[in-house]
């Protein structure tokens, strides 16, 4: 694994050099990110909206034609929430009111009751045989989420840094629906946060993710190397665009 942060540490060199960048650039490459992290995350949960469509929705504000409200709900939460996501960007630490504002963005559309709102229900994940904690668990388990990213910023790569807070996010499962949405994002807040790019979980890789995340809780080699990939891919995205 020590293989892979190299590698990253190396990209990740290569495009500090580089900056800082015109802000016209800025803007442009953010827009770029805003689309496609959009469309991804949307997509590994099912929402049938294209890339492209993804796109319309978002700078033309046009509806798809045939697809559901509920999809176009979702691009329209998960694009405000992406940019509340940069105004927690300068800060380095995480809070609990963090990430309950951008479920409330991502989610107020779909269920303004329980957006932002830890869930007052219990839970399961299809197909996983390991039970989610209970409601009344969650807010001692969520207020403890926030000193373990503060201890894990201080000891280890901020790639696994962002790995681990992403697998301990999804197996409390604060949230009625948008948990791997809400998952990604704090993923990418604490990334950005370190000066890292947005990262893009592809949805081609959808099965090995979900799988990865299910080994996890007994073994998290395989979760931390798929979000490293994930990383170096992005930044070699990233590295592309700036030329």
């Amino acid at each position: 694994m020590n293989n892979i942060f190299n590698d990253i540490d190396q990209h990740q060199k290569r495009i500090n050099a580089m900056r800082p960048l015109p802000k016209e650039l800025v803007t442009q490459i953010r827009a770029y990110y805003k689309v496609g992290l959009t469309y991804s995350s949307n997509a590994l949960e099912g929402n049938s909206l294209t890339e492209t469509e993804t796109k319309v929705i978002l700078e033309d504000g046009i509806t798809i034609g045939g697809k559901p409200l509920k999809d176009h709900y979702e691009a329209l939460g998960h694009a405000e929430a992406y940019d509340f996501l940069y105004t927690l960007a300068k800060a380095k630490s995480v809070g609990e009111g963090d990430i309950k504002n951008l479920h409330k963005l991502f989610y107020k559309r779909i269920d303004e009751k329980n957006a932002g709102v830890y869930r007052k229900v219990r839970a399961l994940i299809t197909g996983s045989k390991y039970p989610l904690p209970t409601p009344d668990q969650i807010p001692a388990l969520m207020k403890g989420l926030m000193p373990k990213i503060k201890k894990w910023r201080k000891d280890k790569h901020p790639v696994e840094v962002a790995a681990l807070a992403h697998k301990e996010f999804v197996f409390i499962h604060p949230f009625v629906d948008g948990n791997g949405r809400v998952a990604r994002f704090l993923t990418n807040l604490l990334l950005v946060q370190e000066g890292y790019n947005i990262v893009i979980i592809p949805p081609v890789i959808r099965r090995d993710y979900i799988a990865s995340l299910e080994k996890a809780h007994t073994d998290d080699k395989d979760f931390i190397t798929l979000i490293a990939r994930a990383v170096l891919e992005t930044q070699m995205d990233y590295l592309r665009l700036l030329k």
